[in-house]
């Protein structure tokens, strides 16, 4: 059986495994998701379940490598990647039960974003324009890399707004960069995404609506920072311009939420870090669609995206590039008409 299903599997199994003693962990310690105007749950929901994730993506990856014969590269790529998104359970953690402010956490996610780029060297060194010409990013790596983890970070984390939506993104998402990492025999990055969309797949049985607990930051953040960091890790980046396309497209619905959300909350002239309802699901919502029926298009776009995302792979650069431009034209087109991307005062 090959390494990457069994990671997939092993995650799984012990998501299954691990998330009932984390909800019973959760209730006694406090760590619960109270209902507010702007949430969509009625009851006190149980909100740490990230740490479910953590424990199955670690165990499938203690286990793969157990199993496996890693370089000395990549195990030192790995021990980056897993200091970097231990950082961030830990600052989800504290999150979830004292509700740090944006800026706290803001900080806290660019530390660890630091750990792994100037800690264990690894960062995005260049990129390529669309005629396949190397473009060296030099000075500029370092400061890239990390708005890239720390803005993937947050993406996963403010889609986290209905009853598995956050970790079914996430787990068609690693599926989409599995897809893309075995055609071109990333080995390292197949058993990252597989042993993430393992942990997310098993922690949406009970995260599906109705949920029995909530990812929290401490899921919605190690999820994000460890796609970001295993896009960049392996090497998806450096074969042209395709290669960043694929973690952009593979996140599309909750990167364009969330620069819908930065671009709404400024042009209205409210903070950037304030919570509104202007989200995709919430306008969802407002238009008669039940959770599930919400979070099952949302699945439907992200696959869609995902699919986009591998078959860009079989195109040159130019065509790439060409088709994007279309996509994205076609999807801030469908966020003007739904009201996402409204840019005007209140």
């Amino acid at each position: 059986m090959p390494e990457y299903i069994l990671a997939f599997l092993v995650a799984m199994a012990m998501a299954l495994i691990v998330t009932p003693p984390v909800i019973r962990f959760a209730l006694k310690t406090g760590a619960v998701d109270l209902p507010n105007e702007r949430k969509v749950h009625k009851v006190p929901i149980p909100r740490i379940g990230g740490l479910g994730i953590y424990i199955a993506f670690m165990v499938a990856l203690c286990f793969s490598i157990f199993v496996s014969n890693l370089d000395a590269v990549s195990l030192h790529e790995v021990a980056g990647l897993t200091l970097g998104g231990t950082l961030i359970v830990a600052l989800g953690l504290i999150d979830d039960y004292k509700n740090l402010p944006a800026k706290v956490k803001l900080m806290g996610q660019i530390f660890a974003a630091a750990v792994l780029v100037l800690g264990f060297d690894v960062r995005i060194d260049f990129i390529t324009d669309p005629l396949g010409d190397y473009i060296y990013l030099e000075w500029i790596a370092i400061p890239a890399t990390i708005f890239w983890l720390v803005g993937l970070t947050n993406t996963i984390n403010l889609i986290d707004g209905l009853d598995g939506l956050a970790a079914g993104v996430a787990a068609i998402a690693s599926i989409t960069i599995l897809l893309v990492a075995m055609k071109q025999n990333f080995f390292l990055v197949t058993i990252l995404t597989a042993a993430l969309a393992g942990a997310s797949a098993g922690f949406l049985f009970y995260n599906s609506n109705p949920a029995k607990i909530f990812m929290g930051d401490t899921g919605s953040m190690f999820l994000g920072f460890m796609l970001a960091g295993t896009s960049v890790i392996g090497t998806v980046k450096s074969t042209a311009t395709i290669a960043l396309i694929v973690p952009i497209l593979a996140l599309g619905l909750p990167i364009l939420d969330t620069t819908f959300a930065i671009l709404r909350r400024y042009f209205g002239g409210k903070p950037i870090f304030q919570p509104d309802k202007g989200h995709l699901h919430h306008r969802l919502l407002k238009l008669g669609f039940t959770q599930r029926q919400a979070v099952l298009l949302m699945y439907i776009i992200s696959a869609m995206l995902g699919l986009s995302a591998v078959a860009l792979t079989e195109v040159s650069s130019q065509i790439a590039v060409i088709l994007l431009l279309l996509i994205a034209i076609a999807i801030v087109y469908g966020a003007k008409k739904l009201g996402v991307l409204n840019l005007k005062r209140d």
